[in-house]
């Protein structure tokens, strides 16, 4: 799996909305542009909430698939809410990048816009069982005002799968975000590495198992405002099944 989005994203890779199954289409619609360093995920002033329960909250996001149970069930990847998650707009079941272990290599330029995360996770699909919640958490880098102080969070969420035990940490970040840099994961046989730059920030001796998707999303978390659009960049995304 590779992707520069010199043209766009992939369309036989990307499915270029937010989880739309818990939602309707025009809520989970991510909004993009490409530039010559890549592709330019936005924020834009009109953008509505990606649900009116988690309002203010508002996303754009690029994934490697789809899966949910008919309008009304609670089947769908990524439960990751205990409020009562119900299927809004059935999807179909699209498993364009799921490896159950491998690597990938993610480059990217966050936002500093106040109340921006950028974020890259890989979510349990869901298909072949309610119990394949797992998530490595590969990053979530909230904005910051300036080029000092920029942390990220990395490790496991378990999500309730009673196999994995959640493990997250903070990493505090010797770079500029808002710069190209690669962040790279690798899970399996029991382990999952993160790293950054080549330089590893987390190990753990646990892995999901299970099939995964890619999850790339710019988050506005809190009341709108400043200057739009919010943005951050996707430069390329490299995947390996090993």
């Amino acid at each position: 799996m590779a992707d520069d989005f010199a043209d766009g994203p992939d369309p036989d890779l990307w499915v270029t909305s937010y989880l739309a199954h818990w939602t309707t289409p025009e809520r989970a619609e991510a909004r993009y542009e490409t530039g010559p360093e890549g592709l330019v995920l936005r924020i834009d002033a009109d953008q509505p909430d990606w649900r009116p329960e988690d309002a203010p909250m508002r996303v754009s996001n690029l994934q490697t698939g789809s899966f949910s149970g008919p309008v009304g069930s609670t089947r769908g990847t990524h439960r990751h809410r205990p409020d009562g998650l119900t299927v809004r707009t059935a999807v179909p079941t699209r498993l364009s990048w799921a490896p159950r272990r491998g690597r990938v290599d993610i480059t990217v330029s966050a936002s500093d816009d106040p109340g921006c995360m950028l974020a890259a996770w890989l979510v349990g699909t869901e298909q072949e069982s309610e119990r394949d919640r797992g998530e490595v958490c590969i990053f979530e880098i909230d904005a910051r005002p300036g080029a000092t102080g920029w942390t990220a969070r990395c490790g496991i969420k378990a999500h309730g799968d009673d196999r994995l035990v959640t493990d997250m940490v903070e990493v505090a970040l010797d770079h500029d975000a808002r710069t190209p840099h690669t962040w790279t994961a690798v899970w399996g046989d029991g382990e999952t590495v993160i790293g950054c730059d080549g330089v590893v920030v987390f190990r753990a001796a646990q892995a999901p198992r299970h099939p995964m998707f890619l999850m790339i999303d710019l988050f506005e978390l809190g009341e709108p405002g400043g200057e739009y659009p919010k943005t951050a960049v996707i430069h390329a995304v490299r995947g390996w099944k090993v």
